[in-house]
């Protein structure tokens, strides 16, 4: 017989015996927990109702990974001196760049979030940024960490959304995530209420423009009977307040969805 069969060994042997099964049950646990994990940053959040970007993340906090593209509700003075432009984006097969520009949350010196407005195949023909207050819904999405260097840092276009590379060109902190704008849900022209509010005037009337967040009604989103209360709750959050001073005869509001909205509430 064998000397590690006999039984002075047999208590070495159980002890061995319940390390590999305590190996494994730990290597199980550890592929469970990343299977889970990979599942939640799988879920399609970008048909959810938005929702303001303070109760998602904070400036300080790191990405919360089981939010990626939630849409989220910005609010604040945007910084067209930090807009930059963001160079190897492909659109429907070509080459061209990002056009980005910060948000502050809640005021012109805040931590702001980087906004992507859109897309240009050439930087001379990209619009001026947006100026003054801005309320927008866009797609939430981490930085990027693609290691790639910005090679110079004189001009205003970047290799990657990185934080590290964007934060060269404001004066205020940044927040640790992107979002991508919602052009459904809140389109931006830069300029576009001075032009309206010029064509209002040669017609003899006066145009107010009024900075809101999403009305909550989201498409078909509101009309559902499980997400009337949320999309009630989005409303309230700014255009309740909002048209609490206005007279309702002379309010006026862009989208089918937000003026049924409004009558709705």
């Amino acid at each position: 017989m064998l000397a590690v069969l006999t039984p002075r060994y047999w208590g070495a042997h159980l002890l061995a015996l319940v390390l590999v099964a305590a190996a494994a049950g730990l290597g199980w646990w550890q592929y469970d927990s990343y299977q889970a994990r990979r599942a939640a940053e799988a879920v399609d959040l970008t048909q959810a109702a938005p929702l303001p970007i303070t109760d998602v993340m904070g400036p300080d906090d790191r990405y919360p990974g089981d939010r990626v593209g939630q849409p989220v509700t910005v609010e604040g003075t945007w910084v067209p001196t930090g807009t930059v432009l963001v160079s190897g984006r492909r659109h429907e097969g070509r080459d061209g760049y990002w056009v980005v520009t910060p948000l502050a949350v809640g005021g012109a010196d805040a931590p702001a979030l980087p906004v992507v407005l859109g897309w240009t195949a050439d930087p001379d023909e990209a619009p001026a940024p947006p100026r003054g207050d801005g309320a927008v819904v866009g797609w939430l999405q981490p930085t990027d960490g693609t290691g790639e260097t910005d090679t110079d840092r004189t001009d205003d276009v970047i290799p990657q959304v990185r934080t590290a590379d964007l934060i060269q060109h404001v004066e205020q902190d940044l927040y640790g995530a992107y979002a991508v704008l919602d052009h459904d849900r809140s389109p931006v022209v830069p300029g576009a209420d001075a032009l309206w509010a010029e064509v209002y005037r040669r017609a003899g009337m006066t145009l107010s423009p009024v900075n809101v967040g999403c009305c909550g009604m989201c498409g078909a989103y509101g009309h559902e009977t499980h997400h009337e209360s949320e999309s009630r709750g989005i409303f309230d959050m700014s255009w309740a307040r909002a048209l609490a001073d206005l007279p309702p005869a002379r309010v006026l509001a862009t989208g089918f969805s937000c003026r049924h909205q409004t009558l709705r509430c």
